[in-house]
């Protein structure tokens, strides 16, 4: 796949939208001109409560080191183990952009996957290659919930997926639901297929109304979509690049996203190096995941066997809502709740960051306290 192709086909594949114009034209950005600004950050973002928590560090899940940061303000509150999407999209380099006020009332867990981010930077890519595959994710992120419950002490975690991170979230989930108070999806992944339908309908419905030409002609050339054809790469990149240039990623915005694209430049977690690596490690996994993505299905569970509670964007037409939306009033669970977020697509803690906390407050925060008994 080229690097061009990537660009587009990353984003239809839920959040892996790291790829934007500016990160192919240049590869390595030279992090040094925002160093200024880093500082700045940095020194913000630095935790000093006398029980809070700020750690990075590597360690070892499944078999090779990985990349963790915890982030929190008071070691006595409930954590939540937050799944990155993409795949390969890291959330480590945006943190700044959103995080702050969840720690004050959580400790925030996350780490850059296999194949992502830093993680890349840590392991030849050819010796993990036959590992880029959805059930190794699944049992990563049982790995990582069982090393953070053992290093701070809690019996039990809040996990939280968003995109991408839904489809591995849920499956861990249902896998290890002893490992949880609750589930969280945000830009929940139900069923690709109806996803794609969905977006590409929006799409069409958006290029006509607002005489389009260009992308009309496009999306009706490979119409009826999914439909019966292979759903190839390049039937992807085009039914999807028109829902995001009509805010299906970012409501109210056209593709270009840069407050996500650019936000490691100015991470001080991130190096220059680090900024590649999201890259490379996009090019290094789409391909190895695709097939197996499109085949994703959890329509079929009916039972959830712990509190799930869904973020949904009104405006997604990344990871479209209304399957999710359909699958939560039907399935039974031992608490759940869907919240829309009316002015969201696909991207809620960072479009609602307000909302995003008082939800989880609101909905999450009570079962890990009263109903876990604070741990």
């Amino acid at each position: 796949m080229t690097p061009a192709l990537l660009r587009i086909v990353a984003p239809a594949l839920c959040l892996l939208a790291c790829l934007s114009p500016d990160a192919q034209a240049q590869d390595c950005p030279d992090t040094a001109p925002y160093a200024p600004a880093r500082e700045i950050i940095a020194d913000l973002g630095r935790i000093v409560a006398p029980n809070g928590v700020q750690a990075s560090y590597t360690t070892t899940i499944g078999g090779i080191p990985q990349y963790v940061t915890v982030r929190g303000q008071d070691r006595d509150n409930p954590i939540i183990l937050f799944v990155h999407g993409g795949p390969a999209s890291p959330l480590t380099p945006s943190l700044w952009e959103f995080q702050r006020p969840l720690e004050e009332y959580f400790t925030m867990v996350t780490w850059d996957q296999r194949g992502a981010g830093r993680t890349y930077n840590l392991v030849d890519p050819d010796t993990i290659a036959d590992s880029i595959r959805i059930p190794r994710y699944i049992d990563d992120t049982i790995e990582v919930a069982e090393h953070v419950r053992a290093r701070y002490g809690k019996r039990k975690l809040i996990l939280m997926g968003h995109s991408w991170g839904t489809i591995i979230g849920m499956g861990a989930a249902l896998k290890r639901p002893d490992l949880f108070h609750a589930y969280v999806g945000i830009g929940q992944v139900i069923d690709v297929q109806e996803n794609e339908r969905i977006s590409f309908d929006y799409a069409l419905s958006q290029a006509r109304a607002h005489d389009n030409l260009e992308a009309v002609a496009a999306l009706e050339a490979i119409a009826p979509y999914p439909g019966d054809t292979p759903l190839t790469r390049e039937r992807i990149v085009t039914a999807r690049i028109w829902a995001q240039h009509y805010g299906g990623m970012s409501a109210f915005r056209d593709e270009s996203n840069l407050y996500f694209y650019r936000a490691g430049r100015l991470s001080p977690e991130y190096e220059a190096a680090d900024v590649c690596a999201i890259n490379k490690g996009s090019l290094f996994t789409l391909g190895k995941v695709l097939d197996a993505f499109l085949e994703v299905d959890y329509s079929y569970v009916d039972r959830f066997p712990i509190p799930v509670v869904m973020l949904m964007g009104r405006h997604d037409y990344t990871t479209p809502s209304a399957p999710t939306a359909t699958w939560l009033d039907a399935v039974d669970a031992p608490y759940k709740r869907g919240i829309w977020f009316e002015r969201s697509a696909h991207m809620i803690p960072w479009e609602e960051p307000g909302k995003t906390l008082v939800s989880l407050l609101e909905t999450v925060r009570p079962l890990a306290v009263d109903g876990g008994r604070g741990d």
